[in-house]
């Protein structure tokens, strides 16, 4: 029986190196429309490598030796729905950290501060981060309106959201855990205010600003549903680059709708090109791609 294990073992070790084969069209033509329909992100035909890659080496982690078994397991298979989510948490999850697109950061601190203050002391600030992957980004906006507060010596009223389609990125960032390199760049002084040291040669978020951030689970194909309305801050970057022309203008309608009048929303440069959604008016800067939405009376 031991020698039987044995054989098992090294055959699995010798199936876990093996090549697969390459994808051919017809099976890439497959997988970009399974994907596209489920999350509406599109993979061009340049991402195939991506692809092939990433459904590799879960492939190789459960044993599946190719693409139409794996495809099949996904769409109709006795535990698709779960291996669904594994597969999406690892061609969405990017690459993150603090204070990422600085430019941006700054104008949602000069936005706040140019705030009325009455406004500020009555109503909280709701901020949303939308496609926040592990948190860098929502717990940076808390961070920058803490800052904007303590500046301004108001109460700090306000709270951030962050959703993301993939559900292990949502509980990574609600662990509020991170390596020291996702700080890297970052302001010392700000550092010291807002990380201490953790288990294992990881940092973690102070509780100050850890119980303002709060996470979700949402897909923006389903932003209709989303029950997030009236927000002051929209912060949506490196997400929409996955997605076609008109699904970004789609996905930027239904955002504009959830801001309340005066609201700003800051997307990535160069994910909306030649068209100015409808309701909201440019904020003019060479390095960040944001608008209010007008008041009523501006209509």
């Amino acid at each position: 029986m031991a020698q039987m294990h044995n054989q098992l073992s090294a055959a699995e070790g010798i199936w876990a190196l093996r090549r697969l084969p390459d994808m051919d069209e017809a099976q890439f033509n497959q997988w970009q429309t399974l994907l596209e329909h489920r999350t509406g992100m599109t993979l061009t035909a340049d991402r195939r490598s991506f692809l092939e890659t990433n459904l590799g080496i879960r492939m190789r982690e459960i044993g599946c030796s190719s693409y139409q078994a794996y495809y099949e397991k996904i769409v109709s298979g006795p535990d698709a729905i779960r291996e669904w989510g594994t597969l999406v948490d690892r061609l969405t999850v990017q690459e993150t950290r603090f204070f990422r697109d600085a430019d941006a950061f700054r104008l949602v601190a000069d936005y706040v501060l140019t705030r009325p203050r009455e406004q500020l002391r009555k109503r909280a600030l709701e901020a949303w981060s939308v496609g926040c992957s592990t948190g860098e980004e929502p717990y940076t906006l808390a961070m920058i309106l803490n800052e904007c507060m303590n500046q301004l010596a108001l109460q700090p009223l306000f709270g951030v959201t962050g959703s993301d389609i993939s559900q292990p990125a949502i509980e990574k960032a609600r662990l509020g855990q991170y390596s020291a390199r996702k700080l890297l760049g970052m302001d010392e002084d700000l550092k010291a205010r807002y990380f201490r040291p953790a288990e294992r040669n990881t940092v973690e978020i102070v509780n100050s600003i850890r119980e303002r951030v709060c996470f979700t689970r949402l897909n923006v194909m389903d932003l209709g549903k989303a029950p997030m309305h009236g927000m002051n801050i929209i912060f949506c970057q490196n997400l929409l680059i996955y997605f076609r022309r008109w699904r970004r203008r789609d996905i930027v309608k239904r955002l504009a709708e959830r801001l309340a009048p005066g609201g700003l929303l800051v997307l990535g440069q160069g994910e909306l090109t030649d068209w100015q959604p409808p309701g909201l008016q440019r904020v003019p800067s060479e390095h960040v791609l944001a608008w209010i939405k007008r008041q009523p009376d501006e209509e």
